[in-house]
């Protein structure tokens, strides 16, 4: 009985566990701002990028984005979801390491989530996962100037209804665009959840 446990022991330290983590629980940016994210996982020496199958998301309550997917040492960017097309970098010689870092240009408020990396290295699967809240950057309001015209008042008074049509109907053209693609591309995604 003794032998079987030191076996078990010993069988575990040569072959070890494989994790994944991230290097920061929680993140805080502003827009327009450009952030870092990082998670680590355990390598070994025969580990190559090609051996390996990584698959990094954002999760809002409204939806789920792809931002990064790595397959057979080769990243994938026809995967990547457009709020993120041209905004993420990765560092290529960290991954040796045992490292991904995710570099993310221009936030946008929407970019608020929970961003979680899925790792699989002989066929195991693990992840980690943190978030990350992205702040509006605030506008410094105008100093106000006396208007003592009653013309220039009621041709203000017209401007503010034109900006709020204009924005109710810029509201309304994001609106669609965000469940046409929201339709279009989840299929992609469900597709892509499946084979890994």
């Amino acid at each position: 009985m003794i032998c079987r446990i030191l076996l078990l022991i010993s069988l575990n330290c040569v072959c070890g566990t494989f994790v994944v983590n991230v290097t920061q629980t929680s993140y805080q940016a502003e827009e327009n701002h450009n952030i870092t994210l990082e998670w680590t996982f355990t390598t070994t020496a025969d580990t190559s990028s090609d051996s390996l199958l990584i698959f990094c998301d954002l999760r809002t309550d409204h939806k789920i984005s792809v931002l990064f997917v790595l397959y057979g040492g080769v990243e994938v960017p026809e995967s990547r979801d457009q709020q993120f097309l041209r905004r993420v970098q990765w560092d290529k010689d960290v991954l040796k390491d045992g490292r991904l870092r995710l570099h993310v240009s221009r936030l946008r408020t929407e970019d608020s989530g929970w961003y979680r990396c899925k790792v699989r290295r002989n066929n195991v699967l693990k992840s980690s996962e943190c978030q990350l809240n992205i702040s509006a950057v605030r506008d410094c309001p105008e100093p106000e100037r006396p208007n003592t015209d009653t013309h220039e008042r009621s041709n203000t008074a017209g401007g503010g209804r034109i900006g709020l049509y204009c924005g109710l109907g810029l509201t309304a053209a994001v609106v669609v665009v965000l469940v046409v693609r929201y339709i279009l591309f989840n299929n992609i995604l469900l597709r892509l959840r499946w084979r890994i």
